[in-house]
Formats: C-alpha cells, structure tokens, sequence
C-alpha cells in the first residue's frame, strides 16, 4: 500500500462512513476450501458500486463513469464459505477528477483484506478526465476518513 497516514492502519467496519455487505457463494471457493483471492476484487467493487451509486448521495456527473486507475490490495486473512463480508469504504484523498478510497474487507468482525483504490471520473463520449462537481466533492468530503489516534 502507498506510503501516507493510511498504511497498515486498520479501522474498525464502523470507522468507515460507508459500510454495505457482500453474500460469500460456494462457487467463490477454490481447491483450497477458502474464497479465492480474485473474489476479493469483486467483494471491493460492491463496496466501490454502494459508495458511488448512492441513492441519496449520488456523486458521478452525467455523461461520465468512474474507472480505476490504480488498486492496491493487501491479504491479511483469509475468507471462508458459508457467511458474508462486510465492507467499508472511506475517502482519503480527493482530487481534481480523481479520488482515493479506502476500503477494508471483514469476516465475523475481523478485518481480512485492505486495499487503497483511486478513480478517476471520466467523460463518456471523450474517454478524457473530468472534473468532479462540487456537489460531489461536498458529499465526498463528508465520507472523508479521519485516521484514528
């Protein structure tokens, strides 16, 4: 993960100011019994989809898409079948078009994965970054972590 005040701190689910949940599924596991590492991409794009496409808060301009210019993503645990995953994302960073998450991954209340994304909110007809609104950047500023003590 980047060097910034963020790196190896792990927060509780309920430091993030968005939390949602993902149903782990059989066909998730490997030979190994556990969930593959690739599901745990997909449990953070649940968190990501939640937190962008939020019925109240909507933050993507029209006529643009978020895309991910960068993901780091850090094992610390690893999941199992049967149960879910709950997951929290936090803003850390924003930008002038882009923005950096902080997502953290738990099971049975234990952190399990922690990864640092930054999207980048481009124009759907140009494919070129596009400036964040400042409604957007108001609402993300609210979603903003503070690094705990």
């Amino acid at each position: 993960m980047p060097k910034n005040k963020y790196h190896m701190t792990t927060l509780s689910l309920q430091d993030f100011p968005q939390q949602t949940y993902d149903k782990v599924r059989y066909a998730d596991t490997d030979r190994q019994g556990h969930v593959n590492n690739a599901v745990f991409s997909t449990f953070l794009e649940t968190g990501r989809t939640a937190f962008i496409f939020h019925p109240e808060h909507p933050i993507l301009a029209a006529g643009a898409s978020f895309v991910i210019a960068s993901l780091h993503l850090d094992f610390i645990k690893e999941i199992t079948w049967p149960g879910r995953v709950d997951i929290g994302t936090g803003v850390i960073r924003i930008g002038n078009s882009s923005l950096t998450l902080l997502q953290q991954l738990f099971q049975h209340g234990q952190c399990v994965a922690r990864a640092e994304t930054v999207i980048v909110q481009v124009d759907d007809a140009s494919g070129r970054s596009k400036p964040l609104g400042e409604g957007a950047k108001q609402t993300l500023t609210t979603w903003m972590l503070h690094k705990k003590a």
